[in-house]
């Protein structure tokens, strides 16, 4: 599997790089955070990273006022497992190299399957901010072969990924959401059971693909 980086055109469809400089503050905080020894942790919103000044100037300016919450995806995943997508735009502030395993939410069919062979990869490079657009499928970042896990923040509109009141069974797409604001396709190697699944092919993995 061919990795590019998010500065290469390949990632325009995809997102784009944000250069602000509040982001620094926000990257420097998320060094402190747990790492698991293993595994892969994800927390959604994280009060240390929202009351920052960073994390303020981030709701006003960024998200042009509306409530977010800053979280972090810590650990040490390398392959794809399962791809998501939210109703809004995701910002990655990454404390170390990591890679994201991304794809087009246009390439999804009606029946919900993905063809995993669509995928593509990209390096954010450590001290990165990018905006993964809310057409992109993206799941948990990956770690850079060699490299001792990595450390990404996550941003998104507050109420994101937590757990559902309702049940969801009156469309194709409504049984694929997992949390709110969440619609997870899963590949039968990657996920746990009763989760929804909708990708074909590959499950590809940045250790040996």
């Amino acid at each position: 599997m061919k990795i590019y980086n998010v500065t290469d055109p390949e990632f325009i469809p995809y997102g784009r790089v944000l250069h602000d400089a509040a982001f620094g503050g926000l990257i420097e905080a998320l060094a402190s955070k747990p790492m698991p020894e293993d595994s892969t942790i994800y927390v959604p919103g994280d009060p240390d990273l929202e009351e920052t000044d960073e994390g303020r100037y981030v709701q006003d300016v960024i998200f042009g006022e509306i409530p977010m919450q800053i979280g972090y995806c810590n650990g040490f995943n390398t392959k794809l497992n399962a791809l998501e997508y939210h109703r809004c735009s995701e910002i990655n502030f990454a404390q170390t190299d990591a890679i994201l395993l991304l794809g087009r939410q246009q390439d999804i069919t009606p029946e919900m399957t993905y063809d995993t062979g669509k995928v593509m990869a990209f390096l954010v490079p450590a001290g990165t901010t990018v905006e993964v657009y809310a057409t992109t499928l993206h799941y948990a970042p990956c770690v850079v072969p060699g490299n001792k896990g990595f450390r990404v923040g996550v941003i998104l509109a507050k109420g994101t990924n937590y757990p559902l009141q309702k049940e969801h069974d009156n469309t194709e797409e409504d049984r694929h959401l997992t949390a709110t604001n969440k619609w997870l396709l899963g590949h039968p190697e990657g996920v746990g059971e009763g989760s929804p699944l909708g990708l074909i092919g590959r499950n590809w993995d940045v250790a040996a693909d």
